[in-house]
């Protein structure tokens, strides 16, 4: 596990910016990440049939392999606005490079927000000009300018031998990826190529934030994505890759502990599973099940609802006779029946800020985890007049 800076910074030759340029009353609704020099680059997307603009034109640009920058904005998030949304994202691209004197092919460009808002995008040429000037090393600067029911900024950074990542995220509902969550970028001065990013990127996602879901709903403008400008030299690939994967895995937890409304981080892992299809499914049965987040909302020990999310996994090997579980260490099921525990210690163990909940299948030898939050009613708050408000 590589040591987390105390303060997050970003890697040789990354700064940010973010204003208000009139899309928000107040909060920044707008964000340059820049490098100083062309960075090799991968990125992962949504899979929902109905991505938003950015994506749609990200996928082109990510073919070039490199990106000078990231232009972002929150509040609107260019979904489901057809030619004229392709068109607004292609003038977002090409306002952000006529900012830093670069080509619009090295912008990649990110929306998120309300979905089926014309993108106010002239409020967005006039607000980019003079961001260049603003460029600055805090990493949570840019992350402010992406937020949108995000409780806070969502930042940190590591070193690899004499190399920095740097992570930046958004995201707090309207998450279940299958690709990444809804706004994630990764830096690093490292020398890699783009074929080894995006290798290194699928591996690292696939373990942390398609393992990620607050509340089983896919985004529209999931983008992960993430910049090598090589400016560190070269670093030793396995260590990086550790270190990529545990800080995925770390921003995996801060997203899914912001849940909308949420109060817990919940934490599933399955182990003796037959294989890892099998295993990633059934940990994401038990973390999605509505009566499994209420129960962990209430500290209440129901053990049979547990048991319900894994036995509905139809398609998979679940052998009840060899199926036990665990509720933050507290054994409370065994060959898949209830075992006789004290209720109010197992109460107690629920109302801790972190919850584990951990199912042993006994018919194989594959592990998953899955990641997420309790399901309360600041949820429904937030969410009952997110279009409105």
């Amino acid at each position: 596990m590589p040591a987390f800076h105390d303060r997050p910074r970003f890697p040789r030759g990354f700064r940010c910016a973010s204003r208000n340029v009139g899309l928000k009353p107040e909060a920044k609704d707008l964000t340059l990440f820049v490098s100083e020099v062309e960075a090799n680059a991968a990125a992962v997307f949504t899979r929902n049939h109905f991505p938003g603009a950015p994506i749609i034109l990200g996928r082109e640009t990510i073919k070039g392999g490199r990106l000078r920058a990231i232009v972002a904005n929150s509040k609107v998030s260019n979904v489901a606005t057809g030619a004229a949304g392709v068109e607004n994202a292609r003038r977002m691209a090409a306002a952000a490079a006529k900012e830093l004197d670069t080509d619009a092919g090295r912008v990649l460009v990110s929306s998120t927000g309300v979905i089926g808002v014309p993108l106010p995008i002239e409020k967005i040429e006039r607000g980019v000009v003079g961001m260049a000037g603003e460029l600055q090393d805090d990493p949570l600067v840019g992350a402010e300018g992406i937020m949108t029911t995000d409780s806070f900024p969502k930042a940190f950074s590591c070193s690899v031998g004499d190399a920095t990542i740097t992570w930046v995220a958004k995201g707090s509902g309207m998450i279940e990826p299958n690709m990444a969550t809804m706004l994630a970028y990764i830096f690093t001065d490292a020398a890699l190529d783009a074929p080894t990013l995006d290798r290194l990127l699928r591996s690292a996602v696939q373990r942390s934030f398609n393992m990620l879901s607050v509340d089983t709903d896919t985004s529209t403008s999931d983008t992960c994505a993430i910049l090598a400008n090589g400016l560190a030299g070269p670093v030793d690939e396995t260590t990086f890759r550790e270190a990529l994967v545990a800080g995925c895995i770390k921003m995996t937890e801060t997203l899914g502990r912001d849940g909308e409304g949420a109060e817990h981080l919940l934490r599933v892992t399955v182990r003796g599973a037959l294989n890892d299809h099998e295993a990633r499914r059934v940990a994401k049965s038990v973390l999605n099940s509505p009566l499994v987040k209420t129960m962990v909302h209430g500290a209440d020990p129901n053990v049979g609802r547990l048991l319900m999310a894994v036995g509905k996994c139809f398609e998979c090997t679940i052998k009840p006779a060899s199926t036990d579980a665990w509720i933050n260490g507290f054994q409370v099921v065994k060959g898949g029946e209830r075992l006789s525990f004290d209720d109010d210690t197992v109460r107690q163990a629920l109302k801790r800020e972190v919850v584990d909940l951990e199912i042993a299948l006994g018919v194989g030898d594959a592990r998953a985890v899955a990641y997420g939050c309790d399901l309360t009613k600041g949820y429904i708050e937030e969410n009952a007049a997110y279009y409105s408000s």
